[in-house]
């Protein structure tokens, strides 16, 4: 007890001495403590344990689509090596020129040949519904509809194979319109980088789409991704030397990554950051007289 009383009447005799100094100007902060908040100032409260994160803003790597630009002027054949077609400039807007390879309509081991004519039938624009650009070629002896690709058009309408009467010929246009073995092997390099980069955003479009869907969409999607490979194999298997250069998968996988962007309501490249407007000059000084003022 004695012990006790000397410790505290110690204590008791530094409180004076140290009553005057700037010590005490400021409250004791001891370790861990929130810092001191003067009065009339507001500290936000840390976040709550467990509470979720606030949502970042999703942003994907830029996908760079070609337009019409890429094919103008182009001969792509079906497979890179069936029939042709040539995109032109037609007066205010686009034509086809196409020429079909098919088979007797009765008789499919007879080969026949069809020509859509000799001067490019126009094209009707139809948007980028899947984000590329569409068309639909209005020909009374077989409607094509098409999304253009980076050098290449890919055939999705008619939904069955066209016969042509006059000519009894069997023709099937659907799939990707490509260039020749010549031209694809030229283009063995970028097109390999293509393809890498189709499919980051692939898998990247793919992420975000799901991360906002509910979870009968989320089950869709899955059954989409799942049935994509088999779709772009159906497509490519037939296309000219595609276990060596991958063209066809390429352009394919690069649809299937704008089809899901134009899904999440983006576009295929960023916008271009605003350029900063100039600062005003600094006025000029008034120039000092020559003379001294009266």
């Amino acid at each position: 007890m004695k012990a006790r009383k000397r410790i505290v009447l110690g204590l008791a005799a530094l409180l004076p001495a140290a009553a005057g100094t700037a010590a005490w100007a400021q409250p004791l902060q001891l370790p861990g403590a929130q810092p001191f908040n003067a009065p009339g100032t507001h500290q936000a409260a840390p976040p709550a344990a467990g509470a979720p994160a606030a949502p970042r803003q999703q942003s994907l790597p830029a996908l760079k689509i070609a337009g019409e630009e890429a094919i103008l002027g182009k001969t792509l054949h079906l497979n890179g090596h069936h029939g042709t077609a040539v995109f032109e400039k037609l007066g205010g807007g686009y034509g086809l020129k196409l020429n079909l390879d098919g088979y007797q309509a009765a008789n499919l081991v007879e080969p026949c040949a069809v020509s859509f004519g000799d001067a490019p039938l126009p094209v009707t624009p139809l948007g980028k519904p899947a984000g590329l650009p569409r068309y639909r070629l209005e020909a009374p002896i077989c409607p094509i509809v098409f999304d253009v690709l980076d050098g290449a058009l890919l055939v999705t309408e008619p939904a069955a194979p066209c016969i042509v009467e006059a000519a009894q010929c069997r023709i099937d246009p659907r799939g990707l319109w490509g260039p020749d073995q010549g031209v694809v092997a030229s283009q063995a390099k970028a097109i390999e980088r293509a393809r890498g980069a189709a499919e980051r955003a692939l898998r990247d479009g793919y992420r975000t789409l799901t991360a906002k869907a509910n979870a009968v969409d989320q089950r869709t999607l899955a059954r989409e991704q799942a049935g994509f490979s088999g779709e772009r194999e159906m497509i490519c298997r037939d296309f000219q030397r595609e276990g060596q250069y991958g063209f066809c998968a390429a352009r394919v996988t690069e649809a299937r990554a704008a089809e899901l962007r134009a899904r999440l309501g983006l576009g295929t490249e960023p916008k271009q950051a605003a350029k900063p407007k100039p600062r005003p000059a600094a006025p000029k000084p008034a120039p000092l007289p020559l003379t001294p003022t009266q």
